[in-house]
């Protein structure tokens, strides 16, 4: 392989070159010099917006490190404070002075004059971060991200004991595809108990973060957090309705499909009942998929998988490899879930997983190397603001991955009996999200619309939801309490509210660029790359049709789609 070309961070234009944050002073000056420089001409502003977005990019990968230290290691005091230290004593005091950057630049008579895409996108995210900035929301929104770090420590700290060995649950529920029923059976009692055990303490931290995130919005003057969020979140482009729309499409299209899937399990498996432990086993008795051995076997794969897609897309992953920014294996004191983060100086992302040897991990680093890829691609953009996509766009580079990678999963699997099941489960795993992520968010409006609810409403909505949206095959008898709490495992919940409906949106668009790709390789695969280039400097509906496809929630369009899925898996 020729040698790599490593990414060196820019050169800063604004800030000096060994410029670190480690008190509010060092950082006070700049936001002084943007407040009080004279712009005397559209030149000026354009340069004034470039500094601006260098000390972002300084502060939030400053940040970056802070929390990517942090979740690696849960139990390090060193990388808690660290973190703490930023949000408590570092964003507090930027936030203001950002509102006072926001008003000085929407007051400039400059400000018509850039008019480039790119720019009317973030003028107008602008002025509804203006609009609804209030000061007292600072000390809250510290108190709810200090709050946010208590469900990864609950959760990392969660393990069982099995024949002797400690395992985290995320290696316990590689077990759950075992074709020994009674040990599935045994794992999952063990892994739904040692859940159950801080059912109360993620209830009382749940309960305490809706009420501060309703104060939120009521400072801001909303009827609810949820209308606050779709500000705050820049959705311009859909509103509630659509989302109750994406509800009811995936309802009446989906979960019908997802009912044949499951009743189609239990004749297979020639149960009396399905119960929630006969899920993740082969439906033939065949061990579970294996498509790597180990972190380094699994980075080196995906980059030969991304390589044959396109070269450039495997040289991301190589540069990343290189320069350490990958950790992929689960391990105890490592907090759960993985992601991609962005690191907006250098331009190159860290991935963090907790893989074990499943097919679900294979798919998690094709789908964090496809945010990866995108941070590759918009690079060069011009502002920080350009780069920050948001997650209907963020998540269709990743869940298109998965999709378009799949002619190359053979270097996962030599024989074309696991190629097929492999693909296979990828395709129902997308029939079995839909219905999931209407599940997640239609259970988030719920909560922020209702704030007062107790614990028991919650409980009882959380149930009324949860049935609309599964099948009706599987059998939760004698299992009601673990039923009532299986929304403690969705981080979403907890760390980022209203994060999640995207996955379902961006699916569908993952999906029509994966037909596209299956009609016209090159024509698919350019269609992808030109969206992800454009990063934020088009509205969510112009990137989707860059990738010749629609943001659509309709029954009609949902039923295409879904349709194309069906077929492929017959």
């Amino acid at each position: 392989m020729s040698t790599l070309e490593i990414p060196q961070r820019p050169a800063r234009k604004f800030l000096p070159e060994d410029f670190t944050v480690n008190a509010w002073g060092d950082i006070e000056t700049y936001f002084k010099d943007l407040l009080e420089r004279t712009i005397a001409s559209k030149e000026d502003l354009r340069q004034w917006f470039q500094d601006r977005s260098e000390l972002e990019a300084v502060l939030s990968e400053d940040m970056a490190w802070r929390y990517i230290n942090m979740t690696c290691d849960t139990t390090n005091k060193e990388y808690q404070e660290k973190f703490n230290f930023f949000v408590q004593e570092i964003e507090p005091k930027i936030a203001p002075l950002s509102n006072k950057l926001n008003e000085r630049a929407l007051q400039s008579p400059y400000l018509n004059d850039l008019n480039e895409e790119g720019f009317k996108i973030m003028v107008r995210g602008m002025k509804v971060e203006f609009d609804i900035f209030r000061q007292e929301n600072i000390s809250l929104k510290t108190e709810i991200q200090t709050e946010t770090q208590k469900f990864g420590q609950i959760s990392g700290a969660m393990t069982i004991e099995h024949e002797g060995q400690e395992l985290t649950l995320q290696q316990a529920a590689v077990k759950l595809q075992s074709t020994d029923r009674e040990l599935r059976e045994e794992i999952y009692h063990k892994i739904a108990s040692r859940r159950l055990q801080d059912k109360d303490n993620l209830n009382e931290l749940y309960s305490k973060l809706i009420s501060l995130r309703h104060q939120v919005g009521a400072n801001a003057d909303f009827a609810n957090f949820r209308d606050y969020m779709f500000s705050a979140m820049g959705r311009f482009d859909y509103k509630p309705q659509d989302c109750f729309d994406f509800h009811t499409s995936v309802q009446n299209k989906v979960v019908p499909l997802l009912d044949e899937l499951s009743k189609d399990r239990k004749e297979k498996l020639g149960v009396d009942t399905l119960r929630p432990w006969d899920k993740a086993v082969d439906v033939e008795g065949r061990d579970a998929l294996k498509p790597f051995e180990g972190g380094e076997q699994l980075v080196n794969k995906t980059i030969e998988c991304f390589s044959r897609l396109d070269p450039f897309l495997g040289q991301c992953l190589s540069i990343m490899k290189e320069m350490g920014h990958l950790d992929l294996e689960s391990r105890k004191g490592k907090a759960p879930g993985g992601y991609n983060y962005p690191l907006s100086e250098i331009g190159v992302p860290f991935i963090f997983m907790n893989a074990t040897s499943t097919l679900r991990d294979m798919v998690t680093i094709l789908h964090e190397g496809g945010h990866a890829v995108h941070s590759f691609l918009t690079r060069d953009l011009e502002l920080t603001n350009f780069k920050h996509t948001p997650s209907e766009v963020a998540e269709l580079a990743s869940m298109a991955m998965e999709l378009i990678s799949m002619d190359h999963w053979d270097l996962f699997f030599d024989n074309e009996e696991d190629l097929k099941r492999a693909k296979r489960e990828h395709l129902e795993q997308i029939i079995e999200t839909l219905p999931w992520v209407a599940t997640i968010d239609k259970f988030q409006h719920w909560i922020y619309e209702n704030p007062g609810h107790s614990i028991e409403d919650r409980r009882q909505q959380w149930n009324l939801i949860f049935d609309a949206f599964s099948d009706t095959t599987t059998n939760w008898t004698d299992l009601g309490e673990n039923k009532d709490y299986l929304w403690q495992r969705q981080l979403h919940l907890y760390e980022v509210p209203f994060y999640y409906i995207e996955y379902g949106m961006a699916q569908l668009g993952a999906i029509a660029i994966w037909k596209n790709f299956r009609e016209d390789r090159q024509k698919g695969l350019d269609g992808y790359l030109a969206a992800l280039k454009l990063g934020y400097t088009r509205t969510i509906p112009e990137v989707y049709a860059a990738a010749n496809i629609k943001f659509d929630f309709s029954e009609e369009y949902i039923s295409e789609l879904i349709g194309f899925v069906w077929e492929e898996l017959n």
